[in-house]
């Protein structure tokens, strides 16, 4: 945190000057009013606010109706779970609500222990974050691969995509839809001679419409927008499809009454594995988004008091009938792109979903659910990291074999056990890189002795300007920069733009680095490269630079030396470069 005067701000009132239990967990918002705060920027957050509201309408529904829930439960999610992880929360940008993550889950929770209990799961998934976040457990969900998480992102799409090709074909089913992947295709397959034309004309529809929208006017809210659209066509052309009126009858014009839910020992030990799968889903997911809005924004969000504010949001939702609340990666980014101050922005956002929901209700009963089939169909493809999913194929054998597990297990098995086998695996990939990275020395002492000036082979005169220089910085990276390691070094990098023109990168020390190390490096240039900061890495083996240029870190963004004395010549007046690329 930075003072007004540019430097870091020094946490006195803590123990060896450690910030303090309150200052860890005091909410971004009261950060934001200490700030200062007016018109300007409330303006700039009621616009980003509106923009996001727009976006989760449809999608809110969408979801809860995927989910096995009535639309309207999604609604309140996103108003009441929103409202409170902005208010709380430790991310400046975060937009709180149903996520297309937790509908396999969420489904597969209703079918089996109905909507009471899976009231009742979010309640204790929300108390298990908020003890996650109070623990100051959050800082380890970091350490998950990122392998692991392009994996079950890519499988979470998979099984959404599947879930909805029955309402995109507006097919018939002879029987209750099975959960599984294989028994569900076999099923859809020999429901295809039900085939709805009118069904699938609308899910057509309302995909060209997101599709061109994006690509002609992507300012425009392409999603409300094609179910708009898409609404029109349907009641226009009478056309035989059901929608939200005649399956659900509509939504309601206003939030319920609180109430908790129905409680008993032998109900909470029931659904206690769906609630521990909520929690470690939901403080992925929502320290993932508050990841990439950092990386937006070049801010750092605090990752237990945004876990707390996630357990509050859960519990809040569940009094309201709302099903689990997540940070969310799409509206996050929307949030950002905005122009979002705070989390002013995602208060506001509930707001107007709100203020919708009680003027628009009535016409909600009009929106075909092929419609919002589509707009899933759209919401599980752009979930894929398609770039990062090729690139880790190409990587190494390692990150692709943890990367391809992961995917397999949570398409084909369970969301939760391809968590922990992928990252199980990515531990013990990790420790045979490290075993093979270690050369023992013959006749090494246990501490090193003096060195004559003239026996140290990497010895060059000394020159003033080397330490005169304010427009560059050097940082050293010394051991395995590697997934454990990644979140620490990024909160380093991401002050290389602070008042710099030259920033030089010495990994002469590093003997490994994994594909998470990588993309935080890729990040870091990126930001340098918007900063206007040339960026050099210095010292890479051949192995550690095959990995960087893999995941993108390359010239433009990134020049490599041979050693930091090389990049420093190359930075003075007159040189002329033949960096490496």
């Amino acid at each position: 945190m930075m003072n007004a005067g540019g430097n870091p701000r020094r946490y006195g009132s803590g123990k060896h000057g450690q910030p303090t239990f309150a200052e860890l967990f005091t909410p971004k918002l009261v950060t934001v009013f200490r700030e200062g705060y007016g018109a300007l920027q409330f303006k700039a957050d009621a616009i980003s606010g509106l923009t996001v509201a727009i976006v989760a309408l449809p999608l809110s529904m969408a979801i809860a109706i995927a989910s096995g829930v009535s639309p309207d439960k999604g609604l309140f999610t996103a108003i009441v779970g929103g409202f409170i992880v902005s208010a709380l929360g430790g991310s400046r940008f975060q937009i709180g609500g149903p996520a297309g993550a937790f509908i396999v889950l969420v489904a597969a929770t209703v079918a089996r222990e109905g909507v009471d209990g899976l009231i009742l799961a979010t309640v204790m998934a929300g108390v298990f974050l908020a003890a996650i976040g109070y623990l100051r457990l959050g800082t380890y969900i970091k350490f998950i691969p990122y392998p692991v998480t392009v994996g079950f992102t890519a499988g979470i799409a998979v099984i959404i995509f599947a879930s909805q090709i029955s309402e995109m074909f507006g097919l018939t089913l002879s029987g209750k839809e099975p959960g599984p992947l294989v028994p569900k295709l076999m099923a859809l397959v020999d429901a295809m001679g039900t085939v709805n034309i009118a069904a699938l004309a609308i899910t057509v529809l309302t995909i060209g419409t997101i599709l061109m929208l994006k690509r002609w006017r992507p300012g425009w809210p392409g999603m409300l927008i094609a179910v708009g659209v898409a609404s029109v066509a349907v009641a226009l052309l009478d056309l035989p499809v059901e929608t939200i009126g005649t399956r659900f009858g509509g939504i309601p014009r206003g939030l319920p009454w609180p109430a908790l839910p129905s409680f008993g020992v032998d109900k909470a030990i029931a659904v206690l594995p769906d609630a521990l799968a909520f929690a470690l889903l939901g403080a992925i997911e929502s320290l993932l988004s508050a990841v990439v809005a950092d990386g937006m924004t070049g801010r750092r969000h605090r990752s237990n008091c945004e876990l707390v504010a996630q357990g509050f949001a859960n519990i809040g939702a569940a009094l309201f009938g709302g099903i689990c609340v997540t940070g969310t990666i799409a509206r996050t980014a929307t949030n950002v792109r905005a122009g979002a101050h705070g989390p002013v922005s995602g208060i506001l956002h509930s707001v107007f979903l709100l203020a919708f929901m009680l003027v628009a209700a009535p016409l909600a009963a009009y929106i075909p659910l092929a419609a919002l089939a589509g707009v899933l169909a759209v919401v599980a493809w752009n979930m894929i990291e398609k770039q990062a999913f090729a690139t880790l194929i190409r990587s190494s054998w390692g990150d692709a074999l943890v990367l391809m597990v992961t995917f397999l297990l949570v398409v084909f098995r369970d969301l939760t056990e391809g968590i922990v086998v992928g990252f199980a695996l990515g531990s013990i990939l990790f420790i045979d890189r490290m075993a093979k990275s270690i050369a023992v020395e013959s006749d090494q002492p246990l501490v090193q002795e003096d060195v004559a000036d003239a026996t140290n082979g990497s010895r060059h005169a000394y020159e003033a300007s080397d330490a005169g220089d304010a427009d560059t910085v050097i940082y050293r990276i010394s051991g395995a920069f590697f997934f454990g390691a990644a979140s620490t070094v990024g909160a380093v990098l991401d002050r290389i733009a602070d008042q710099r023109k030259n920033f030089i990168l010495d990994c002469s020390g590093v003997p490994f680095l994994d594909s998470t190390a990588a993309n935080v490096l890729e990040g870091a240039a990126r930001k340098a490269r918007q900063a206007g900061v040339r960026f050099f890495i210095t010292g890479a083996s051949p192995q550690t630079r095959r990995m960087l240029i893999n995941h993108g870190v390359k010239h433009p963004a990134v020049s490599y030396a041979a050693s930091v004395r090389d990049a420093l010549d190359l930075l003075k007046p007159g040189k002329t470069s033949t960096l490496e690329r």
